[in-house]
């Protein structure tokens, strides 16, 4: 007996009894389904991390200030904080910077006509966009002559310039911030929050950026709050990225009394940190998800021992009539496989679907690659071979002539 002719038989044994074979393939298609959406979920959240993580540079080193409390610690009372000179300082003495920003952030009002937002303003150095790789999509950004001459100028996040502007196009018109108008010079096109993993970092959507000189001689900003909530220094050479941190740490140390008033982050450790845990995390759902794939392969195990038992007789005339043992073994392997098969190849359909869902109802940005498809196709294949070889050789072990009594 052919391959051919095995395949038709064992197909037609699954076709004689749909309802059964539908119902014993539902453990493999949410197995599969549930793979791909888990791993889906997984590539999203890690390309999205990386993604936002990467806005933040991955050549920058940015330095948090700590709040500065009044206390006995008469370091923390020495140090005034992060400040633009502490940026010079640095700057001039550490060879492996290539260029530096400081940012203070204020909480203001911004009004034009009717409209009113409470709104982050930004004052920093005119290279921000280099530094960040955010170049304004209208306009442009302000200039280090608006900054020396502490112009009223400003550049609008995406939401800001929406909500102020709604669909018009805000180039050289005023707006309010607090009690002085400034002339809107750029727009910046919506982002992915770039600082989604790091609190209190400016998010280029919600936030307006005017020129760090014209921010400190316009507004007041309280002596306890510090001159700057971060400073961001630009490495030259990645590779010496920790180096230079290192650097930095020393001479702000020094700068600041030993006081302990500010944190370094480095991009570059957040992503090699998320993804770690982005490993972890794709291998524990991938895990959950596979005990799907395992239920559904002991159930076509289940159905085929059954199913062997009510063939019995059908063994037996078919070995009586000169199939062998190895006729009988790939019937019934090709029954599960056949079973296994189909339902990965419907799961890929489901799995599509939940992602889509997923993404449409969660806001999850989810991700499907050809290898989470080939994975639980592959392992659902393998499911169908592992879980069908045992009923199959029970099957093929039968004696003929018992076979033929049985009833």
């Amino acid at each position: 007996m052919d391959f051919k002719e095995s395949f038709e038989i064992g197909t037609a044994g699954l076709w004689a009894h749909k309802l059964r074979s539908f119902l014993t393939i539902l453990g493999i298609i949410f197995g599969v389904a549930a793979v791909i959406a888990m791993l889906s979920i997984g590539e999203g959240a890690k390309q999205e991390a990386l993604q936002q993580i990467s806005q933040l540079g991955i050549q920058n080193i940015l330095l948090k200030s700590k709040p500065i409390t009044e206390g006995n610690d008469q370091k923390v009372i020495k140090s005034a904080g992060l400040s633009e000179a502490d940026g010079w300082a640095i700057f001039r003495k550490n060879q492996l910077l290539e260029d530096f920003s400081p940012i203070s952030k204020m909480k203001l009002k911004a009004v034009r006509g009717s409209e009113r937002l409470d709104v982050n303003v930004v004052g920093t150095f005119a290279n921000y966009p280099k530094l960040f790789n955010a170049q304004p999509n209208r306009g442009g950004f302000f200039t280090f002559q608006d900054e020396s001459q502490k112009r009223p100028v400003c550049v609008l996040g995406s939401q800001v310039q929406r909500k102020l502007f709604y669909f018009q196009n805000p180039i050289g018109k005023e707006i309010k911030i607090g009690d002085v108008w400034f002339r809107v010079v750029g727009t910046f096109e919506p982002r992915l929050q770039g600082a989604g993993s790091l609190k209190g970092f400016s998010d280029v959507n919600r936030d307006i950026y005017i020129p760090f000189g014209t921010l400190r001689a316009r507004f007041y900003r309280k002596p306890s709050e510090g001159q700057l909530d971060w400073l961001v220094a630009r490495v030259r050479n990645p590779n010496q990225i920790q180096k230079a941190a290192n650097l930095i740490f020393e001479e702000l140390k020094s700068r600041h009394g030993r006081s302990d008033d500010f944190q370094i982050v480095v991009p570059e450790a957040l992503v090699q940190q998320r993804q770690k845990t982005q490993r972890i995390f794709n291998i524990v759902m991938g895990a959950i998800a596979g005990i799907s794939l395992l239920v559904g392969g002991i159930g076509i195990m289940n159905i085929m021992l059954a199913s062997v038992m009510e063939r019995t007789r059908e063994v037996g005339i078919r070995r009586a009539v000169g199939a062998t043992r190895r006729d009988i073994l790939i019937q019934f392997l090709i029954e599960a496989i056949i079973l296994s098969t189909v339902g990965g190849f419907l799961g890929i359909f489901l799995g599509y679907a939940l992602t889509r869902l997923i993404t449409f109802y969660a806001s999850w940005r989810t991700i499907i690659s050809p290898g989470s498809v080939l994975l639980a196709f592959g392992v659902s294949a393998a499911v169908g071979i592992l879980f069908g070889i045992f009923p199959a050789r029970k099957a093929a072990k039968m004696d003929p002539i018992e076979s033929l009594r049985y009833e």
